[in-house]
């Protein structure tokens, strides 16, 4: 029983005793004033020795402090400096002399073709232009002969130009008499045809011949009678290219017909188309 009663006494004495650290609770609020209190004694004490220091020297100036606002207007100019506009000019009336002319690009591509335009008016007319120089008189070309022959002729060992003693048209004198043959002056294309007599029971043998090769033949067999047997052709002639007509040699009897009276034989040809023509 001395153990709890004991203890209780204890605890009634601890609760009656006034300087008793377990009778006085504890005040938060009051331990925070105290801390805050602190720094109010520090910053006052500081307040005052700012005083003292610039009121016992007055030229002497408490340093401004960094942090102003920017909307308080400027107290010292010298803090503060104001704007100053600068004088606008003008560039253009500062132009230099003109430079050196530079080198040329290169071609840009070709652009798309536009589509065609409306056509035009139709301007004025124009003044008419003075005359021109007189030309070259046109050249016409010819050349054209006939001719016919009235003996008959029979073949020999030998081959024999055709000779002709009748002349129906021979223009400029192109064709030879003498020598029987065609010398062409104006190169072109030319017609020729010969029309001979055959002799009964005789062959006809003879060849139209350019420049001494034979081209074409006329030809007709033995026959009870004479008949007209005629060979046309054309050739391309340069100058001084020669035609004339042959006679086969004789292997065999072959002759042309003809007399003083009629003229059976004959030999034609005239230019077409001259070779300087378009």
């Amino acid at each position: 029983m001395e153990g709890p009663w004991t203890l209780l006494c204890l605890l009634l004495l601890c609760l009656l005793l006034p300087g008793s650290t377990l009778s006085q609770p504890s005040h938060p609020e009051e331990e925070q004033g105290e801390a805050t209190r602190a720094p109010s004694h520090r910053h006052a004490a500081r307040a005052e020795r700012d005083h003292e220091k610039y009121h016992r020297n007055p030229d002497k100036q408490p340093p401004r402090s960094q942090c102003v606002r920017c909307c308080d207007p400027p107290t010292d100019s010298s803090a503060y400096p104001m704007y100053q506009p600068l004088p606008h000019i003008n560039i253009t009336i500062l132009k230099g002399e003109k430079g050196d002319r530079g080198e040329r690009g290169l071609q840009g591509k070709f652009g798309k073709a536009g589509s065609a335009g409306s056509r035009g008016h139709t301007g004025p007319k124009g003044q008419k232009g003075s005359v021109g120089a007189t030309g070259e008189a046109c050249k016409s070309h010819y050349a054209a002969f006939s001719v016919g022959r009235k003996k008959p002729l029979h073949s020999n060992d030998y081959y024999q130009t055709l000779l002709f003693d009748t002349e129906f048209v021979n223009l400029y004198g192109h064709f030879n008499m003498f020598t029987g043959k065609f010398y062409c002056y104006v190169p072109g294309i030319y017609y020729f045809a010969l029309n001979v007599h055959t002799w009964n029971q005789k062959e006809t043998y003879l060849h139209m011949v350019k420049n001494g090769v034979e081209v074409v033949i006329l030809y007709a067999q033995q026959s009870d009678r004479s008949i007209m047997q005629s060979q046309s052709l054309m050739l391309e002639l340069q100058e001084q290219d020669e035609v004339w007509v042959r006679l086969f040699k004789g292997e065999r009897e072959n002759a042309v017909f003809s007399d003083e009276y009629d003229t059976y034989v004959t030999f034609s040809g005239y230019l077409i188309k001259h070779s300087g023509e378009p």
